[in-house]
């Protein structure tokens, strides 16, 4: 009730969806559905009050298309899309490509592929057989009908993806810091990598608005996830102290 400019969609929509889960559970509502101020994101909620993010929902569009031979192709994702997404799309046979952080890119790729579905954690989801950009609310139609469709609850739906442990840690870096030239760094990144394996995977990714690094580490094992992601980002401090 008091905007200042800056706390547009604090504690509300899809970037805050706990006032949303409250709701459903005390509502007994079969779900809940959670937009951003401009409605190009969505998020939504199970019956039991559990968030499904945008790479549960995409996936559960990507199934239901398959089965109905309409999907056109693969669905693309970004470098900060959930291994679990990936791993369940592949586990169906459907094609899976990881583009840069931002809905433009991976309308990008989905144009140069030639698909029609893609988008983001955060709940940006292009069908592009629907509308040209980013549509909440046409994605939440869509998970509508599947649920429609087959006659599951949106958490049976979501299901089929098992999300692997995440962890992000920023760090502060003087602009134009150039994590890929420090030697420290690419080292510990392979060290990691090596450590990982087949069960995890490591990005390391300057911020398109801020100055800061996000080092994230994703994998099967949240401890292991956990300790990686820690290591390195003392490595990327160290890196950033030693350039002072």
């Amino acid at each position: 009730d008091k905007p200042d400019g800056f706390n547009i969609n604090e504690g509300f929509g899809a970037t805050d969806t706990a006032a949303l889960r409250q709701a459903v559970v005390a509502e007994n509502a079969n779900l809940g559905i959670a937009l951003d101020g401009d409605a190009d994101r969505l998020i939504m909620v199970d019956h039991q009050g559990n968030e499904v993010n945008g790479d549960q929902l995409i996936l559960i569009m990507a199934l239901a298309r398959k089965a109905q031979g309409s999907l056109g192709g693969g669905v693309v994702g970004t470098v900060m899309t959930n291994l679990g997404m990936q791993q369940a799309l592949e586990a169906n046979g459907i094609e899976f490509v990881r583009a840069a952080v931002g809905d433009r890119y991976v309308l990008e790729l989905l144009k140069q592929k030639g698909w029609q579905l893609g988008g983001e954690s955060s709940g940006h989801i292009i069908c592009l057989d629907k509308t040209t950009t980013g549509d909440g609310i046409i994605a939440a139609l869509e998970i509508l009908r599947v649920m429609l469709e087959t006659g599951k609850s949106l958490a049976e739906l979501a299901s089929e993806m098992q999300i692997c442990p995440q962890v992000m840690i920023n760090v502060d870096v003087p602009r134009r810091f150039d994590i890929k030239a420090d030697p420290s760094i690419c080292e510990a990144v392979k060290k990691s990598e090596q450590v990982m394996g087949n069960n995890g995977r490591i990005v390391l990714r300057p911020s398109g608005t801020e100055p800061l690094v996000r080092v994230m580490i994703e994998g099967t094992d949240a401890r292991q996830v956990r300790s990686e992601c820690e290591a390195l980002a003392v490595v990327v401090r160290e890196a950033v102290a030693n350039t002072g």
